[in-house]
């Protein structure tokens, strides 16, 4: 596995997010590919939740600068319960490495060390081997499955895995 590091977002991340969020492969888990005027508005919001501290909005840098994907850390309310919530995103070709493993693994042990975000749970698409299987192997204990909507895709429902995990 390459080295990294965990950072926050940046206005100059916009190439990854589009690459990422544009992708209909990427994204066919996820309620399918997004417009790129919303992708750019995302990142723009994004930094801004980065800046403020209201969330973890994390980039996945490998040593020579370039970004491989994202870890995201943030609450909200479902169902009206309030929960903490990760998600994480790696780019096709740098997928099967353990990037999106150790940058989770990473980022929840910051939450640990910080005690910032409590109990965190991951919804993962029950189709999704590969984050099921980084769920398992980082520690999350599955609670069931459940159909959500995907925040980004709006009316986008898939049925998930509801992981969690106390950091």
């Amino acid at each position: 596995m390459q080295s990294f590091r965990l950072r926050d977002v940046q206005p100059g991340d916009a190439d990854a997010y589009l690459r990422m969020r544009c992708d209909p492969v990427m994204m066919s888990e996820l309620g399918g590919p997004q417009l790129q005027e919303d992708v750019l508005l995302k990142v723009s919001g994004d930094v801004a939740a980065a800046r403020s501290g209201e969330s973890w909005i994390l980039m996945i840098e490998l040593d020579g600068g370039q970004v491989a994907g994202t870890v995201v850390v943030w609450a909200h309310e479902v169902n009206g319960t309030h929960l903490s919530e990760i998600g994480w995103m790696v780019l096709p070709e740098y997928q099967g490495q353990g990037l999106a493993s150790a940058a989770v693994r990473e980022t929840l042990a910051r939450a640990g060390v910080e005690r910032r975000w409590g109990t965190v749970h991951a919804f993962t698409a029950f189709t999704n081997v590969a984050s099921n299987a980084l769920c398992r192997s980082v520690g999350f204990t599955l609670q069931g499955q459940q159909e959500i909507e995907f925040m980004a895709s709006p009316g986008a429902l898939f049925i998930a895995n509801h992981w969690t995990v106390t950091p």
